[in-house]
């Protein structure tokens, strides 16, 4: 599924400025409450929020393959944990140098990390097999 991307860097500086900030060895990750997300979810074909990603990879980690590869990596890491998110957030990954040579499974063990310290993912409960019974009537 694609993302919805940050496109205006108004948004990227607000999200540097005021977002709530983990900086890890991989990645630095900011997060900011989505203040256009009510306007996003009507024109959403499933009227749903969603969170908007920006990524950020300067020219220090390398030349353009480098960077492409370093953004495939954050993007798959960032895909396997989204679906346990809140909504209705921007949310700005930035590489570190560290990041070259990194599979996405390294890196989505920090952006986990990053998320349960920023207050991002939705606790997961535990239900007994009755109550998963009563859930699918």
């Amino acid at each position: 599924m694609k993302h919805m991307a940050i496109r205006e860097n108004h948004l990227y500086q607000k999200a540097y400025k005021n977002g709530k900030r983990f900086v890890g060895r991989y990645t630095a990750v900011y997060v900011l409450r989505d203040y256009a997300a009510p306007r996003l979810k009507k024109e959403h074909p499933q009227k749903l929020f969603v969170n908007r990603l920006g990524l950020s990879v300067s020219k220090k980690i390398g030349g353009a393959v480098e960077r492409n590869r370093a953004k495939r990596i954050i993007r798959a890491a960032y895909d396997t944990l989204c679906h346990d998110l809140k909504t209705g957030f921007l949310i700005v990954i930035s590489a570190r140098g560290a990041i070259e040579g990194r599979t996405s499974t390294e890196v989505a063990r920090e952006l986990n990390t990053a998320f349960t310290q920023l207050g991002l993912l939705v606790p997961q409960r535990t239900a007994s097999p009755s109550q998963k019974e009563e859930h699918t009537l």
